[in-house]
Order: C-alpha cells, then sequence, then structure tokens
C-alpha cells in the first residue's frame, strides 16, 4: 500500500532532507532519515550519521521521547545500545500513537547495532511509512516482521527520492562507487587557495576520513604539493592513489608521504575500482575527462565568489542533480551523469 496525502509526503521528504546531510559519512553504510509524528504533529526528524552509531530510527525515537517528556537524556544517544536499552525501558505504550517516517526498510537483523525492527514491534509503534525495501537481502525482511506483527505498513512512499539516495550503498555493495569532489567560484574557477568555506572543507574531510581511497591527479601532487588529510575533523587520513604514469616525477618528500597509517600508491592501474569500496576523486580538468567514464556522482562545493583564475574544467558532460544543500554561503550539489 502506497500513501499518496501530502502531508505523508512531506513528512517522508523531511526524512530525505536530513539523511543528505550525511551522505557517505555513514559509509559503508547507507544513508537513512527518519521522521516521527503523532496525530500529524512532527515530533523529531533525525539521521544516520556514521557507521557503528545508532540508526535514523533510533535517534527519532530518543527525539521524540525528549519532545514529548520535556527531558534529556544523560547518555550518549549515538550508542545504539544503551538507545535501544533506554526505549525499551519506557511505558509499553509510550510509542503507541506515533507513526515513523523512514527512507529505507529498518534493519531486521543485528550487529553493530541491535534490530530496528525488533524495536519498533516491541514499541507498539502505530503505523510506519517506508519509502524503499533494502537492497541487501541479508539485511532485509524489516518490513515483513513488522506488518506481521500488527504495525501499520506502507511501503514505496517517494521510492524513486530513496533510491536515489541510497545509490551508492547499492553500487558499494559489488564495486567501487567513484564520487567526484570539485570547488568552484559562481565563474566556474577553480584555482586558487581555499575556494570553499570552513563548512564545506569540514564536511568534505568528513567524506576523506570514510573513504576506502583518495584518488588524485599526479599534476595537482606536483603543483600543489598536498597534504590530503581530514584535520579539520581530526579523522583519519585516507590511503591515497596518485594517478600518474610516471613515479618519478612525484617527489615523495612532500608531507602526503609521511603521514602514519597510510598509504600512498602511484600508477595508473584502476583495477581497485573493481572491489567494493568508495573512492573519492580530487582533481582538476585533466582528471575529470580522464576518468569520466567511471566517475558515478559529483559533489561540488560552490562559492559565491567570482574569480579571476584561469583554470577551470573545460569539459562537455551533462548533469542531473539530486540534492542541493547549503554550508554557510555556499551551496552543495550532488549530481550525476546522464
Amino acid at each position: 500500500m502506497v500513501a499518496n496525502s501530502n502531508s505523508d509526503k512531506f513528512f517522508m521528504q523531511l526524512a530525505l532532507n536530513e539523511a543528505w546531510k550525511y551522505q557517505l559519512l555513514a559509509y559503508p553504510n547507507p544513508g537513512v532519515g527518519a521522521v516521527i509524528t503523532m496525530n500529524g504533529r512532527l515530533l523529531n526528524i533525525a539521521a544516520h550519521e556514521r557507521s557503528g552509531a545508532s540508526h535514523a530510527e533510533v535517534l527519532a525515537l530518543i527525539g521524540t521521547y525528549e519532545t514529548i517528556s520535556g527531558k534529556k537524556i544523560d547518555f550518549d544517544r549515538q550508542d545504539p545500545f544503551l538507545s535501544h536499552q533506554f526505549l525499551r525501558s519506557l511505558s509499553s505504550d509510550f510509542f503507541k500513537d506515533c507513526t515513523a517516517y523512514v527512507t529505507l526498510e529498518p534493519c531486521n537483523h543485528s550487529g553493530k547495532s541491535p534490530s530496528c525492527a525488533t524495536l519498533l514491534i516491541d514499541l507498539k509503534i502505530k503505523s510506519i511509512y517506508i519509502a524503499t525495501l533494502d537492497p541487501v537481502p541479508e539485511h532485509s525482511g524489516g518490513a515483513k516482521r513488522l506488518r506481521d506483527n500488527g504495525i501499520d505498513v506502507h511501503i514505496g512512499l517517494l521510492q524513486k527520492e530513496a533510491d536515489e539516495l541510497i545509490e551508492p550503498f547499492a553500487i558499494w555493495q559489488k564495486r567501487a562507487f567513484v564520487v567526484f569532489k570539485l570547488a568552484q567560484s559562481l565563474n566556474g574557477r577553480i584555482g586558487g587557495k581555499n575556494i570553499s568555506s570552513l563548512a564545506s572543507r569540514t564536511h568534505m574531510h568528513g567524506i576523506r576520513s570514510v573513504s576506502s581511497k583518495l584518488l588524485v591527479g599526479g599534476s595537482t601532487v606536483r603543483i600543489d604539493r598536498p597534504l590530503l588529510d581530514s584535520r579539520l575533523i581530526d579523522g583519519r587520513a585516507p590511503d591515497i592513489f596518485i594517478y600518474s604514469k610516471d613515479e618519478r616525477t612525484i617527489d615523495k618528500n612532500i608531507p602526503l608521504f609521511n603521514i602514519e597509517n597510510r598509504s600512498v600508491e602511484i600508477g595508473s592501474n584502476l583495477d581497485f575500482f573493481k572491489s567494493p569500496s568508495l573512492v573519492m576523486v580530487e582533481g582538476g580538468g585533466e582528471m575529470l575527462e580522464a576518468l569520466k567514464g567511471k566517475i558515478d556522482w559529483l559533489l561540488v562545493y560552490q562559492a559565491p565568489t567570482l574569480s579571476a583564475n584561469k583554470l577551470s574544467y573545460s569539459i562537455d558532460l551533462r548533469l542531473k542533480t539530486l540534492h542541493i544543500d547549503k554550508r554557510e554561503e555556499d551551496i552543495i550539489i550532488w549530481s550525476k551523469k546522464i
């Protein structure tokens, strides 16, 4: 059964928008958002923020408890086991009049986090709207379990949008999901230092820190001599692959090579794209041209500036906009090739 009311679509869109704020940051988990309402009143919005932390439904339920009770929890809400334990300690009818809107089918298995489907059943939630089912068979079945246990389940609300949200997750089950990051001025210039705002650079460092590998062009390394770490979030420095046909032209004394627990490879063989992983690419027009047949998405940080720098992306590439967000003064655009 698919719900069609404007209010149902509105609440699911809120969940989708929240999930996009953490796109790729929860790797290897998918981006998921959740909304909890009661009698048409919005109570909480949440998203899964990082792997190993509480899932979107759990965070939204914790937030709902705080809204209804007027009390703040005194434990780490990102601890999934403490959060599940706390929610189960509440009165058995605390959430009985609540409706959940979740962008992805609640998980039916236990791993780094207990099963969300089991939790929702135990909490006797009134109804749930699920945008799309889990594409991984080992994780799926949550919707059926919920329905079999008497919960009113609706599947398929804004499914197309939800499928776009989890496309990276579906791809990295089979091979590398490749995202090309670029930062530019309003007039399309990419040269100069720190085009993007601090908030945008912090966001980008977050994605770097969870990436399986960061791919960068030899020209970028030779000219910019970058560090390519995740210092703005005090995160893990990603492993580096320098795309270059001549290793001798790369100065191995630059700081990029001197970070502990990081591997740096140089070469032109991209066979690692065949392995399930998250690969982030940073580079200029030559890199975009060379890899355009292998790139899944583009992540653009658009700064509200005009630049006299001559560097730009001289390439013909038609894109579909997937989502637009804002970080401080910058606009963040997620897009894919069409």
